[in-house]
Order: C-alpha cells, then structure tokens, then sequence
C-alpha cells in the first residue's frame, strides 16, 4: 500500500512500514526494505512524501524466509505503485485551429 502527500521539499522522501506480524522474519522484512529503497531510488519522484506499508502477509515462518519469486512479486508491485506517481507527461499540444469568425458575406450589386 501507497500513502503519498506533496512535500514542501524538491526532493521525495520514503517511509517504509514493515510489521512483524506480515513478514515475521527480520531477513524478509530487510528485503523488502531493500528492494522498495532501490525502486524509489531509481524513480523520478518529485517532492512528494512516500509510506510504503504491507497491507497482507507476504510469508510464514515456515519455509525459506526471502525468494527470487519474492523479490519478483515485490519489484512488479512496487513498481506499479510508484509508476503511478510519477509525474505525467503532457500531452502533445495540437496544432492551434483558428477560432476566427467566419467573413460576413459581402453583398454585390
């Protein structure tokens, strides 16, 4: 989960919020703090203040504590929630149309 918040910085700031009580393994909750700093780091952010929290358990204690299939499904996440932050291209301009009001048709006689 992705709270943001513009900040009076010119740079982005992180927050990242890991409980115990959804990666309950000190090496898992350190890869997700790893991987989410190297995301942000390579993001183009602006000022804007970021918390990354778990929202649902990612592992147990059973079984091994960090996977390649882990740091796959937290780098596609975490991507997805910071590409839609970051700051939208314009949209390219169209040709200006002219607006003017059509001649008055001229009366011959």
């Amino acid at each position: 989960m992705l709270y943001t918040r513009p900040s009076p910085l010119p740079h982005a700031r992180l927050g990242i919020v890991a409980a115990k009580r959804f990666a309950p393994r000190a090496v898992t909750r350190n890869t997700i703090k790893r991987v989410t700093r190297e995301l942000f780091r390579t993001s183009e952010l602006q000022s804007l203040d970021c918390i990354v929290r778990l929202a649902r358990p990612v592992n147990t204690k059973d079984g091994p504590a960090t996977t390649t299939a882990l740091k796959r499904l937290l780098r596609a996440e975490l991507s997805r929630l910071l590409a839609s932050q970051r700051p939208r291209k314009p949209a390219p301009a169209k040709a200006a149309v002219s607006a003017a009001a059509p001649a008055a048709p001229s009366s011959s006689s």
